[in-house]
Order: structure tokens, then C-alpha cells, then sequence
């Protein structure tokens, strides 16, 4: 009888460090790997900074098109920005303008 005591002392004993451990382990695998781990906070300061590059050139891509919108506001419209919108909707050119033919390649 005491043999059986003792075993399951050990036996009881095992699994609680074998759950204990498991819990443990299962834990410290989510915190590396998991949807909020240390791996998934690379993957985003990476996209984070790819954002911030694209971000950047959109900036400056529509700094460019305000400036171009501002020459065509009715109250200071500026002659080439109106001259050169008016040839490129309706296809004219000037008689004075020098015309290059480029062969494609």
C-alpha cells in the first residue's frame, strides 16, 4: 500500500510538471510566433516603414498636382499651364512649335 502511495506521489508529481511546463511552453511559442508575437511586430515595423516611404512620395506627388491646380484656378490662371492643357485636350499644335519624330525602337 505504501508503494502505491508513494508512486502516485511521484506520478502526480510528474504531471503537474509536465502540465506546468506544456503551459509554459505553449505561452512562450504564442509570444514568439503568435498573431501578436515578437515575430508578427517585425513583420509590421517592416510594413510600417514601407508605408511611410509610399506615404512620402503621395505627399509629394500631390504637393505637385496642387501646384499644377492652383495655375488653373479661374482667378490666376496662368497662359502656358492653359495653352498647354488646351493643345493636349484638343491635339493642336502651334505653327511655331518644333515638332520632333522619334522612331520607336
Amino acid at each position: 500500500m505504501v508503494t502505491h502511495r508513494r508512486r502516485r506521489v511521484i506520478l502526480t508529481a510528474l504531471g503537474l510538471y509536465t502540465f506546468a511546463a506544456l503551459f509554459v511552453g505553449y505561452f512562450g511559442v504564442n509570444a514568439f510566433t503568435g498573431a501578436h508575437g515578437l515575430r508578427a511586430q517585425a513583420d509590421l515595423d517592416k510594413q510600417m516603414a514601407s508605408m511611410d516611404t509610399e506615404l512620402a512620395q503621395l505627399k509629394a506627388e500631390r504637393a505637385v498636382w496642387q501646384r499644377r491646380v492652383s495655375l488653373l484656378r479661374a482667378n490666376q490662371i496662368d497662359p502656358d499651364m492653359l495653352d498647354e492643357r488646351a493643345r493636349a485636350l484638343l491635339g493642336y499644335v502651334d505653327p511655331r512649335d518644333v515638332t520632333l519624330i522619334v522612331q520607336p525602337r
